[in-house]
């Protein structure tokens, strides 16, 4: 599965993983969010509706374009710098275009996030 996510005229493209986690975000598409940045080193944003966090699986070395779940506050990561892991990640996709959109400072505004055709 594929997933489009884009800010203005600017388009990141990414793969998603099939896990739970990533059919219940699947199910909550289309989305338009702002992202925050955390840390220097993520763009997060919570989802409408808590995504399901049974089929947690430790990702101990995220890296730049990852797509994650941090389990216990249940927001999306999307890494664009250099991290060191934690068990309550489910990595859910990988940007595989466009990343520069986000590895930008500060928070990142309206970013639509659908589904693309198979």
């Amino acid at each position: 599965m594929k997933l489009k996510i884009t800010k203005g005229d600017k388009v990141i493209t990414a793969i998603l993983y099939e896990n739970p986690t990533t059919k219940d975000f699947i199910a909550q598409l289309p989305l338009n969010v702002d992202m925050e940045d955390f840390a220097g080193k993520e763009k997060i944003f919570y989802p409408p509706k808590k995504l399901s966090t049974t089929e947690r699986k430790a990702v101990s070395d995220p890296k730049i374009g990852d797509i994650n779940v941090y389990a216990p506050w249940g927001n999306i990561a999307i890494f664009y710098g250099s991290y060191s892991g934690s068990r309550d990640l489910i990595r859910i996709g990988k940007i595989t275009e466009g990343m520069d959109v986000i590895n930008v400072t500060g928070t990142v505004k309206n970013v639509y996030f659908e589904l693309l055709e198979q």
